[in-house]
């Protein structure tokens, strides 16, 4: 089974050489495997964001190695990133940044046609993906016409509009009440199982994490199994 996302030896420190120097990660290292499903628990500013950030190449380590899909992308130009990026890896944030003026359709069309997709391909896609999440009928909602539950699903299809291999979530039920993250979550792992993607998603629920394959838990600016 080929890995998807490896990270070795990431570290991560602001103010670099300077007195008040302060240090995020301090050798994070995680492999992820083609089709797993990885919980990543941490408390709150233990530097969960940037470490997925790092991964999704939105940002850049200050030592250590990112391999997307096999390729190191160190040294590589920003533009090269960008388009490794957009290619290879899907983001999901706590809360869904939705384009509020287009439709549930519209927003996960969009990715694709930047991507050079036509535009018959794109909307079928689209439809393919909100029918899998059950939101067949909410394709020309707008967000404002959407539950919060139902504008996080269609955020999880827009992740996934242009099919990457690598998709990376922070909090994407934190801002959901129990029985609608439930939902929620089910609709990511369907769709994840369904993509045969991998995925690291922060959370805070110990029994969503669980029902992962794995669980890391990043303590100390380092990753830890279990």
């Amino acid at each position: 089974m080929s890995n998807v996302l490896e990270l070795s030896g990431i570290t991560k420190s602001y103010n670099v050489g300077k007195p008040n120097e302060i240090n995020v990660l301090t050798g994070a290292e995680i492999t992820v495997e083609r089709g797993e499903v990885v919980a990543l628990v941490a408390p709150s500013g233990a530097g969960k964001s940037t470490l997925l950030h790092i991964a999704g190449l939105l940002d850049s380590a200050t030592t250590g190695t990112v391999k997307i899909a096999g390729q190191d992308v160190a040294g590589l130009s920003d533009r090269r990133r960008t388009a490794i990026r957009r290619a290879e890896v899907g983001f999901v944030y706590q809360f869904h940044h939705l384009l509020p003026e287009f439709s549930a359709m519209e927003n996960i069309v969009l990715p694709q046609l930047v991507d050079g997709v036509s535009q018959a391909k794109a909307e079928a896609r689209a439809m393919a993906l909100l029918e899998s999440v059950g939101l067949a009928a909410r394709a020309g909602h707008r967000p404002a016409e959407m539950s919060g539950g139902e504008q996080q699903r269609v955020a999880f299809c827009r992740a996934l509009a242009n099919a990457p291999k690598l998709l990376l979530a922070d909090e994407p039920t934190g801002n959901l009440d129990p029985e609608t993250a439930e939902v929620v979550f089910e609709g990511l792992m369907n769709l994840a199982r369904d993509e045969g993607l991998s995925a690291v998603i922060a959370t805070h629920n110990p029994e969503l994490a669980a029902r992962m394959d794995r669980v890391v838990r990043l303590e100390g600016g380092v990753l830890k199994q279990g």
